[in-house]
């Protein structure tokens, strides 16, 4: 309104123009009129001509004035609105009088300015986000109400790239490698494991939580949905991979349940027998004698359990107390040799002893847990070997295939029944059974020796590797760095 009146106001000017030219012309009406009646009078006719003209002319400036400045500031301002919509946030205006057009043009500076404080702090806040969601270990990503991509952090890109190159079955399963077929490139599309939660997501327009199995890894996915003015515009997801927390609690849980089982047996055992004995089941010293014998063995083999679990324990927090030495391979698998030659003899297994003619060296290790080692594969492959069967024990000098240092092969070759092909990568682990019908009490171990064993040949930064065919035998190959900077 007030720019209204300022434009009127201005148009005053221009009236008592038109009102000058009007009389101008009405100057010209008379100087013909004049002309045709007062012919004789020549010198009025040339002072009307000459009032027309400085009349004509000075209407003429005074029009253009007015007109320049009325229109010029309305010119800039529109001129400085088309720069603000090219992202030009700095443009102003000059201010060259105090009336109605000079504060308009003020009022623009002023939006001007609010205008760019405005769009920086949100460029900086969109920065900030920007920044926060890089170096996010999670992923996050959202999808519009279609389901397309629409934006993504690197961890979040890297997800749909690795799942958009999955073949999926119809149910949601993911197909062998083999048989996928899917675009190697990421089309922005919705992966197949959110699509059932994203659907959920949109038609309940509530968050979702859960866990996906995707092929090895488990990821725990939050799906939120997202609002416009009260209607749903898309969802936003956010991924995190929990496969080794899945993997820690479900070891603990079936460390839990093994534990449990290799306890209860002898536990009942010794109750069972101890109460024979104190219900003077046994009439004969024999029959006592055999019962306490049980009860010495069980409590024996719940002793080596209950052992091997601390020392497992403490090898998996990386408390195990190493006492590093120079040490003599080569007379140690000879004592050990000597220390289990009489077991395999008793059961009718040959023990023989292959070494090198030279003496083996390992410049740090620690002796007694080596031979924790050795006593525990070689105790394995006796429970596991028939009679008249044989066990290898070798060692020698070998070189690394990838740096060419030496280091020291030790090998323990069992005739035993051998291990299924299905069951190898998972010997190493706690309580694993590759004979599913035995039984602990059975074999007398307590299903731990192999974990100790990777466990201990790991803190030497050596490996042990083993190589089975069922019905054949097994064999154990451990290497060790003959030096090393302990």
């Amino acid at each position: 309104m007030w720019l209204w009146k300022s434009i009127v106001g201005k148009l005053w000017g221009t009236i008592i123009i038109l009102v000058l030219f009007v009389l101008g012309m009405l100057g010209l009406f008379l100087l013909d009129y004049i002309d045709q009646n007062f012919a004789n009078s020549s010198a009025v006719k040339h002072l009307f001509v000459y009032t027309c003209i400085i009349g004509f002319s000075l209407t003429t400036i005074f029009a253009f004035f007015l007109s320049t400045k009325i229109t010029q500031p309305l010119v800039q301002l529109k001129n400085a609105a088309v720069q603000i919509t090219r992202g030009d946030y700095k443009t102003r205006v000059s201010v060259r009088s105090s009336d109605e057009i000079g504060q308009l043009a003020n009022a623009f500076n002023y939006m001007a300015i609010e205008l760019e404080d405005t769009i920086r702090d949100l460029n900086h806040e969109k920065e900030q986000l920007s920044s926060i969601l890089r170096s996010m270990g999670d992923a996050v990503i959202t999808f519009d109400a279609e389901g397309k991509v629409i934006l993504a952090n690197p961890q979040g890109e890297l997800i749909l790239q690795d799942w958009n190159q999955i073949a999926w079955e119809e149910n949601g399963s993911d197909l062998p490698a083999q048989e996928a077929q899917a675009p190697s490139l990421l089309d922005g599309s919705l992966p197949d494991p959110l699509r059932k939660l994203f659907s959920s997501v949109v038609e309940m327009q509530n968050e979702v939580t859960t866990k996906l199995h995707v092929q090895q890894e488990v990821w725990s996915v939050v799906l939120a949905p997202l609002y416009t003015e009260g209607a749903i515009r898309g969802a936003v997801a956010v991924l995190r991979d929990v496969t080794e927390e899945y993997r820690s609690d479900k070891l603990r849980k079936d460390f839990v349940a093994n534990v449990s089982h290799e306890l209860r047996t002898p536990i009942s055992m010794l109750q069972g027998y101890s109460e024979a004995l104190l219900d003077e089941i046994a009439a004969t010293p024999e029959e006592r004698r055999e019962l306490v014998q049980v009860i010495h063995d069980e409590s024996l083999r719940m002793g080596r359990l209950v052992k091997d679990l601390l020392d497992l324990a403490r090898m998996e927090a990386g408390h195990m107390e190493m006492q590093w030495s120079r040490v003599n391979i080569a007379e140690l698998a000879r004592r050990v040799h000597r220390k289990f030659q009489g077991v395999a003899k008793d059961r009718g297994i040959g023990l023989q002893l292959d070494l090198a003619r030279e003496e083996l060296f390992v410049d740090a290790a620690d002796e007694d847990r080596l031979e924790q080692v050795l006593t525990n594969l070689l105790d394995n492959g006796l429970r596991h070997t028939n009679e008249g069967a044989s066990i290898h024990i070798r060692a020698r000098y070998t070189t690394s295939s990838t740096s060419g240092e030496p280091r020291l092969l030790l090998e323990i070759e069992d005739e035993g029944r051998g291990i299924p092909a299905e069951d190898l990568p998972y010997v190493f682990e706690r309580f694993y059974k590759a004979d599913k019908a035995r039984t602990r009490g059975n074999s007398g171990g307590t299903g731990l020796g192999l974990s100790i064993v990777k466990n201990i040949i790991d803190a030497h930064r050596g490996t042990v590797k083993v190589h089975s065919v069922f019905g054949q035998g097994t064999t154990f190959s451990i290497t060790l760095p003959c030096r090393n900077g302990y």
